[in-house]
């Protein structure tokens, strides 16, 4: 079975979490990535304090870092700086929590191609995440497919930091299917940095989080990627609310997908 991640229920936490431990997987936390949390010391203790009371180890668990309007590729320079805060609080919540990793967005613009544009994103975003994977050497740092039409400027990222063992790629497979790129092309080219990854179904043009096997992707083909690439990666099942998680966890089951 490859090590599955579901997101804690806070309306239902203790049941949550029992769940999720029932099936011997780890979490990945959404609670954190709001500014209104960021800027709220005493919140975001009072959330670790609330997980640490059923939780005690949290050495295998992700968290997802703030993406919202975070662009820290940017060419303004207060864009740019509050964008390195967000990330650099992200990164001090999971140091706190002593996670294993930390997710964060490419948040290029879709569709733009420009070349200027493409390699600014990548030269800022390998200095800036560079320093991050030095600052914080025990947590790894994830970066994400958004709505990226192609893999080649994450994979350009990807290749220029291999000496970071500490950075490698999420590939969010639900992204890459209502991409403008074929889905196993994403599997291709990413395959030697994906270190995790996000599942969820849609119905191949819509970002929907559905329930796995409630949409049109076909996860027996995704299986039979995630083999013929090598990927060896944690892979979070990126639905919420228990009743979705159980749904997903049946259908794998049933259909021997990854377990």
């Amino acid at each position: 079975m490859k090590r599955l991640h579901l997101i804690p229920d806070r309306t239902n936490l203790e049941q949550s979490l029992k769940f999720i431990d029932e099936h011997q997987c780890a979490c990945e936390y959404n609670d954190f990535f709001l500014a209104s949390i960021l800027d709220d010391k005493k919140k975001q203790l009072e959330m670790i304090e609330t997980y640490a009371k059923i939780r005690s180890d949290f050495s295998k668990d992700t968290m997802h870092g703030a993406f919202l309007d975070v662009t820290v590729h940017s060419s303004d320079a207060k864009i740019r700086e509050i964008s390195e805060l967000r990330v650099r609080q992200s990164m001090e919540i999971a140091k706190e929590m002593g996670l294993r990793g930390v997710v964060f967005h490419t948040n290029r613009l879709y569709g733009f191609r420009d070349a200027v544009y493409l390699n600014n994103w990548k030269e800022m975003n390998k200095r800036f995440f560079a320093s991050i994977c030095e600052q914080y050497p025990n947590q790894q740092i994830f970066m994400e497919n958004m709505f990226d039409e192609a893999p080649d400027v994450l994979c350009g990222l990807a290749e220029e930091m291999t000496e970071y063992g500490n950075f490698g790629i999420c590939l969010d497979y639900a992204h890459a299917t209502i991409s403008d790129t074929p889905a196993e092309e994403w599997m291709k080219m990413l395959a030697p940095y994906v270190r995790h990854m996000h599942i969820n179904d849609n119905d191949l043009k819509n970002d929907l989080h559905a329930a796995v096997g409630d949409g049109q992707i076909d996860w027996k083909k995704f299986e039979k990627e995630v083999d013929a690439y090598n990927i060896d990666a944690s892979i979070l099942v990126e639905v919420t609310g228990g009743e979705k998680q159980k749904k997903s966890l049946a259908y794998m089951k049933e259909h021997q997908i990854l377990i």
